[in-house]
């Protein structure tokens, strides 16, 4: 009788369930969220929870109860309404967007252009090991879908690795093209039969005997590709990521020559590029390198691009992939398509996505109102930085840009000509208190830049010179201000320095750190302003989306939130061991900030060019130095409070800083010796062990003793901080 009242109380739960508000697959409520420029803090304070829960309910993990059930189900399907699935809205958006069309501005991805329709195709599914799909498998793959725009498409049965033969479900209307993913690895055996690896361990069998027919069949039958991140912006291409023997079928060396290497690409007349011509096929300015474009100009407001991603041309930097490009092609594709799924399908370095992904997250775009004869045109997109690059303030030009042609040659500017707001990098020698301490141990804020941009308030317009503005924190901008008679603790760096010095005079700093000085307490005078009228939290949607990748990556190697502190230390000492894939995935992800960031502000690269003449970066919309001032303002600035917070509290100061690092003299090798807690509670305001952006983790220890002997060695100038993980004098790193 127990047995069956369980039975029953079972089955009452499950009824219970069913009865509840019901709410969309996890991947809609983020979609949903997104698609409204709603971060999860913002659903968690209209909810009266914590992010972490949101986080929980979108990742899949948990589901909210009641009552806060309801009123979730309310908004979802409040933004439902709004924002529908891209495929019921793609066709007005790209007739109206039209912008596919256009070239993109260099390096940052290439010319995108619109889709004709694919061919079809007889791609057949394949199992790891060559055997042949059972008949029933290609019987029912014969039966063809709808796509979006009425094209009947194709669908191969799949096989997957590690397990037995399961088809994928149905995918969702207006996702019918990407059941099979963002990206698939190909490789080729002895007998140059080509296998495509892809994400969830799909394995196709790819018939193209040519680069162009790859090209083809990657947009038609292959289904690959990833749906929008904003309504307004675009679905993401397919990407073809080449082994070398991938490489060597379609005509591709597996390696670049020392020219082609200097050039980056192929000649334009070898074999490959000229099939690629013959068939109508075009390649960017970038041309034929380890990240190549090819594409058809558009047709029908549909796009018709094609990422090919060479692995043994360095497409994958080992500095922000690490050994990614030498996983077997089933590992790199589940590498790619966690960090595909989680920040942005790749398509070039990781600070070409990490600037990529601002655009995909504010469209410069979006489809206007229809006219009289009901058809809808491009407008420019609120929030966004539109479609057309600005001119940057003349402290904010870098030294060589046009704006700066009228200078002499070799002339060097000061501070009170050039806006230099960069990541810290200062040191100071011990005191004989810290030298009497055995250890010197160092803290790294997790994403840094990252928590620098979230909430940063920036100018989304070109600037306007003024003459002795009053200052308004408000206003992003960049102020000439005189900061000298600041008086601070000389045991911690100057706010207002990279270097850490006080200020001999007037500088020009970008708003955070004049605003800081008001904080301070001191009163600021600015003698002249470039400032912006139109502002917006530009990098907010940007900062919600990769902090959401970190945590969520951190969390499947072991390294969770809300973690008690020596636990987090414990399982961050062995987090990399736990999946060496993910780890990977994780560096790429902080790659991503610190290139993305780096990339506002891209230099000339490549030779033939000469100062005060333009270099092709400055095309781009997102060439915003000032952007890029402002964050970094902003994370030198929430350091500095940090430290001082913890000085005020403890009487402890740091030895030496690089950029996100921290290194303090301690009573033992744990930064919880040296760290205030009381209670389990950390200091407020000031740093706190965890996994969050912002938050702290270990970054290393070492001896006094051998801080001492570096330093007598390299001279007080060797900042610890920057070899305290391992304590090996190696070239300098600049933090970014």
């Amino acid at each position: 009788m127990s047995t069956e009242n369980e039975l029953f109380s079972a089955v009452d739960a499950l009824l219970e369930q069913v009865a509840q508000d019901p709410l969309p697959h996890p991947a809609e409520r983020r979609r949903l969220r997104e698609a409204a420029g709603l971060s999860q803090d913002q659903i968690a304070a209209a909810l009266k929870t914590r992010r972490e829960t949101v986080s929980g309910w979108e990742a899949g993990r948990t589901d909210p109860r009641p009552p806060k059930r309801a009123a979730y189900a309310r908004l979802l399907e409040g933004l439902a309404e709004r924002f529908p699935p891209p495929g019921q809205e793609a066709a007005a958006a790209d007739a109206a967007a039209g912008a596919g069309a256009r070239e993109e501005a260099e390096p940052a991805g290439g010319a995108a252009a619109e889709p004709t329709a694919p061919p079809a195709g007889g791609a057949r599914a394949a199992r790891p090991d060559g055997a042949s799909v059972p008949a029933a498998a290609p019987a029912a793959a014969s039966v063809p879908s709808p796509a979006p725009d009425g094209r009947s498409v194709p669908r191969p049965a799949v096989r997957t690795t590690g397990g037995p033969e399961r088809r994928r479900p149905a995918p969702v209307a207006g996702e019918a093209r990407f059941s099979h993913g963002p990206l698939v690895v190909l490789d080729a055996d002895a007998d140059r039969q080509v296998v495509a690896y892809g994400v969830g361990g799909i394995v196709l069998d790819v018939p193209a005997a040519s680069l162009p027919a790859l090209v083809e069949w990657a947009l038609g039958e292959a289904m690959l590709g990833a749906p929008r991140l904003h309504r307004n912006g675009r679905d993401s291409d397919p990407v073809l990521v080449l082994t070398d023997a991938a490489a060597e079928r379609y005509g591709l060396p597996a390696r670049l020559s020392p020219q082609e290497r200097l050039a980056g690409r192929l000649p334009d007349d070898h074999k490959a590029v000229r099939q690629l011509t013959k068939a109508d096929w075009q390649l960017t300015r970038r041309g034929l390198g380890p990240w190549a474009r090819i594409y058809r100009p558009a047709q029908g407001g549909r796009r018709s691009c094609v990422q090919l991603c060479v692995l043994g041309w360095d497409a994958l930097d080992a500095r922000s992939w690490g050994g990614a490009a030498e996983l077997p092609p089933a590992e790199l594709a589940r590498l790619l398509g966690t960090y595909a799924t989680r920040v942005i399908t790749p398509r070039g370095s990781t600070a070409v996505n990490g600037l990529e992904l601002m655009t995909a997250l504010h469209p410069p775009t979006r489809a206007g109102e229809p006219d009289a004869s009901g058809r809808r045109h491009s407008e420019h997109n609120p929030g966004s930085l539109g479609t057309q690059p600005v001119d940057c303030a003349p402290p904010e030009a870098p030294d060589g840009h046009p704006l700066l042609a009228h200078l002499p040659r070799f002339h060097q500017r000061g501070p009170a000509e050039m806006l230099l707001e960069e990541a810290y990098d200062w040191a100071r020698p011990l005191t004989d208190e810290e030298c009497l301490k055995p250890y010197v141990v160092g803290i790294d804020v997790n994403m840094a830049f990252a928590a620098g941009a979230n909430g940063a308030v920036v100018g989304l317009g070109a600037p306007t010179r003024v003459s002795r503005p009053a200052f308004d924190a408000r206003v992003p901008g960049c102020w000439l201000v005189d900061l000298s008679h600041v008086e601070l603790d000389p045991r911690l760096p100057s706010p207002f320095t990279p270097t850490g010095a006080r200020p001999e005079g007037p500088a020009w700093y970008a708003t955070p750190t004049v605003a800081y000085a008001v904080e301070l307490g001191w009163s600021v005078q600015p003698l002249e302003g470039y400032l912006r009228a139109e502002t917006g939290r530009y990098l907010d949607a940007w900062y919600g989306r990769l902090r959401d990748a970190y945590v969520a990556t951190m969390a499947d190697l072991g390294v969770t939130t809300g973690m008690e502190p020596q636990a987090f230390l414990d399982a961050m000492a062995r987090h990399r061991e736990a999946d060496p894939e993910l780890a990977l995935v994780l560096t790429a992800i902080k790659a991503t900030v610190k290139g993305g960031i780096g990339k506002l502000r891209e230099r000339p690269r490549g030779g033939g060019w000469r100062p005060g003449q333009p270099w092709p970066a400055l095309q781009r919309p997102t060439w915003r130095p000032d952007i890029r001032a402002a964050v970094i303002s902003r994370t030198r600035v929430n350091m500095h409070r940090k430290m001082r917070n913890l000085a005020a509290a403890t009487g402890r100061f740091p030895v030496a800083v690089l950029s996100d690092c921290a290194v303090y003299a301690s009573d033992g090798p744990s930064p919880l010796d040296f760290l205030p807690y009381e209670d389990g509670k950390p200091l407020k305001g000031g740093f706190q062990l965890g996994v969050s952006p912002g938050m702290v983790k270990h970054e290393g220890t070492q001896t006094v003793l051998w801080a001492e002997g570096v330093r007598e060695e390299h001279g007080d100038c060797l900042n610890l901080a920057r070899y305290i993980k391992d304590g090996r004098i190696t070239a300098q790193d600049d933090g970014e």
